[in-house]
């Protein structure tokens, strides 16, 4: 393993440190579903390893295939990756987006057993915060890179109630709708109901009438 690859599993594991994890089985794919707005940069840290770090494993080769589908479920982008990676796309529409993992394994599906674990972190924005920042940098470099990240937040923040607010007023509308419709079905169920009562009425005096009873 070379010098970049150890320091980009290291930066890795400091980013993973405090992310959240799921298990997932050799051949098994799961997803994860993030409320993305539009025009947003994305990037995730992944790292998979054993369930139980201290047995064997039998996949030394294992990866994982990402592959990202937006709101409508169309494939933003698929790729294959070792054991650790970063994964980056941009949302080009607001809604639910899906992060699918799979893990790569030659063996026959009857004997791909071995549980294993995946960290993963996602965070928004185009700069994301250097947990791997070196002592010896300039304090104003830290506090820049500390401001651009700042300033992502404030912009995914906005972003993400922006489209909340659309989602507030498509559901109003739609609720509205509802309203009307069930207004008037029940004008109409009303109406039919006076007509039907009506007409028995009617029916029942002719009836009376007929018999000479009135």
């Amino acid at each position: 393993m070379g010098l970049r690859a150890t320091a980009f599993l290291l930066q890795t594991y400091l980013i993973l440190a405090a992310a959240m994890y799921f298990d997932l089985g050799e051949q098994e794919e799961k997803c994860i579903i993030e409320e993305i707005p539009e025009d947003m940069l994305v990037t995730g840290y992944f790292l998979l390893e054993p369930w139980d770090v201290k047995a064997f494993s039998h996949s030394p080769h294992l990866g994982v295939t990402v592959t990202i589908r937006d709101p409508n479920h169309e494939v933003v982008t698929t790729k294959r990756y070792g054991k650790f990676g970063k994964v980056t796309f941009t949302a080009h529409a607001s809604g639910q987006h899906y992060l699918c993992f799979q893990t790569n394994s030659t063996r026959f599906s009857v004997f791909a057993k071995e549980r294993l674990k995946l960290h993963l972190d996602v965070q928004m924005g185009e700069h994301a915060i250097d947990r791997n920042t070196d002592k010896t940098q300039d304090n104003m470099e830290i506090l820049e890179n500390s401001l651009s990240h700042l300033i992502d937040q404030m912009m995914y923040i906005i972003r993400q109630q922006e489209y909340q607010r659309e989602k507030e007023e498509t559901f109003r509308e739609i609720s509205e709708d509802t309203n009307s419709k069930v207004l008037w079905w029940a004008v109409v169920q009303t109406s039919i109901l006076l007509s039907v009562g009506f007409w028995q009425m009617k029916r029942l005096k002719d009836f009376f009438i007929a018999k000479k009873l009135v």
